[in-house]
Formats: C-alpha cells, structure tokens, sequence
C-alpha cells in the first residue's frame, strides 16, 4: 500500500525541515511527499532540495489561496491510491506509515485519523495549548483521540484519504476556516466510511502564544456556524459549550459584584484545569499555562460563536472570516 503526503505551508521553512527530516526517519518508506508553497515570502524550497536523497519529493510553488486549496493542488500532483494530509507545524513518529498501513489492510475504510500529541522538547505554551485543545474539561475530549462522537471527523492536520474518495467529492471546499470539517462532512454525506487511528498520532506544535491561538479558535467558532448552515444537522450540543461558558461567566462576574462569592465558580475550574493540566504533563509551570490557555480557547470559541450566530442567523449575513489577513497567524 503506497501514499502521498501532501503539506501545505506558509512562511514556516523551519518546521518543514523538521517534518520532512521525521518522514525520513519512517519505518515504512511507501510514500512519497508533495510540498504545497502557499504564496510564502520565507519559502522552502531549499529545505526540499536538501531532502530529495532521503525522500521522494514534489515541491509545487502556487499563490496564496489558504490550506484547503493548497491541499487541492497537492492531492493533483500526487500519484498514489492514498492521501495523507499533515500540517507544517507536525513532527511524525517513525512508525506512523507502518500503523496505517497495517490498520487498512485489516479494515476497508476511505478515510481515517489520528490525534495529536505534544513532545517533551516543545515549549510550555505549545505544551499548555495541546492540553486545552484535548481535554475533557475543555473540548470534551472530542479532540483527544477517543470516539466520543457518532462518527469521526478526521482533522487535516492529520488525515488520511482514498485518492478515490477525495476526486468523488471534490476535494477541500473554498472555505478558510472549518475546511477540513466541511470536508470530513461531504465525505460522510456522499456514503464514505471514516475511521479513528488511535496509534497514528501526530506531534502537534499549534500555535506558538495566546494571541495567535485566540484569532485561531475565534476564527474556529465562526467556521461552527458555517458549517451548521452549510450541513444542518452537524451541529451538536457539545458545541454550543463554550458560547455557553462565556454566557455563564460572565453572569457570574456581574453577581460577584454584589455577590463576591460566586468568583469561587471560576477559581474552582481554573483550579480543575491546574490540577489536570499538572498532572498530565508532569509540569505545574504547564498546570499554570494551561489555565491561560483554557479560558483564550473558550472565550475565543465561544465569542466567535455567538458573534457568528448573530449575524449569520440573526440577521441573515453572509458567510464571512475574521482575521483573514492573518490567517496563517
């Protein structure tokens, strides 16, 4: 069983080195590798040159149009029977190939993922963001690598495709932001079959700070409401929570006015996200991040929500983006 592995990347040469250099490392070398320059100022194509003795390797240079695009012009230069889609930020066990490969071979699937994880050499924020972007306190663990859901939607950081059922469907939409839901979304509407991967994890830099990872998950709660129009039916409780906890929290600092007790509901769940956070990265200096982290994510999710809800739904706007200029930011 061989595969192509498409990256899409902007401005970000040192973090392609560093996955092309874990590809090279792969146990399973039935792959080749298609590199998508979106439009970048910093490009990488002499880090691709650099690997082209240790990998079999396409470098496509094309304006900037965003990921799912990108990936679209990736996938038509590539020319094995399975897609694997990862994101520049991702570092890649050795044994990733060999994991999906042995798992297709026992169940016929079209699409699969696998969830992400941090190294111990990344930094505390990136640590404390993997944290807030996989715990049950905060998503629900709905990204944490466990089907807690009625169907699994691979993400594009990490997802793999029949190049058959990627040409069905078109490939990635023109949405900037949600692509890869919308994606996993037609994939299941047009009868594909999607399957979890626990074993084929990823290492997942994600942003490096707080500003850049709130414009990531504001941007992430907007795309929630796209996604509901354009699939009804997609949207489900666990999404409106984090709206919901901005609507609670804010309740509660207004009474905390008159009420100081009620401050002890927020302290309370700062301190549950301490305490797990702590615990699951061996860290308290992580423990003390991933509060920062919890609340940038809820809040962003939540007020990107709600502010697409009421102009999309509410007044009946068009689809719109915020950030869109940055989007790589």
């Amino acid at each position: 069983m061989d595969f192509s592995i498409v990256i899409p990347v902007y401005n970000r040469p040192a973090e392609v080195s560093e996955l092309l250099e874990s590809l090279a490392a792969q146990t399973n070398s039935r792959f080749e590798v298609v590199v998508v320059e979106d439009g970048s100022v910093e490009k990488s194509d002499a880090v691709v040159d650099g690997y082209r003795n240790k990998l079999e390797i396409k470098y496509i240079d094309k304006q900037n149009s965003g990921p799912g695009l990108s990936r679209n012009a990736g996938a038509a230069q590539a020319k094995n029977e399975y897609l694997i889609f990862f994101d520049s930020d991702c570092i890649i066990p050795p044994d990733y190939i060999r994991q999906v490969s042995d798992f297709l071979e026992k169940n016929n699937v079209d699409a699969f993922g696998g969830p992400d994880a941090a190294l111990p050499s990344f930094s505390t924020v990136q640590k404390a963001i993997n944290y807030s972007m996989t715990s049950f306190f905060t998503t629900g663990g709905i990204r944490g690598g466990k089907k807690s859901m009625d169907k699994f939607h691979p993400r594009s950081f990490n997802l793999g495709v029949s190049k058959q059922a990627f040409d069905a469907i078109g490939g990635y939409g023109k949405m900037r932001f949600g692509e890869d839901i919308d994606f996993s979304l037609r994939l299941l509407e047009n009868g594909f079959s999607t399957a979890l991967i626990p074993s084929a994890f990823v290492y997942h830099k994600r942003r490096g700070d707080f500003k850049k990872f709130f414009k990531q998950v504001y941007n992430s709660g907007i795309a929630r409401i796209n996604l509901h129009l354009a699939h009804p039916g997609s949207l489900k409780l666990v999404h409106l929570l984090p709206s919901a906890f901005v609507g609670a929290m804010i309740l509660v600092f207004a009474l905390s006015v008159f009420y100081p007790v009620f401050l002890f509901i927020p302290l309370f769940y700062s301190l549950l996200i301490f305490v797990d956070a702590t615990f699951i990265n061996q860290s308290a200096k992580v423990g003390l991040y991933g509060i920062a982290a919890a609340w940038t994510q809820l809040f962003g999710y939540g007020t990107g929500f709600i502010a697409a809800a009421w102009k999309r739904i509410v007044l009946g706007k068009p689809e719109y983006k915020a950030f869109e200029k940055k989007f790589y930011d």
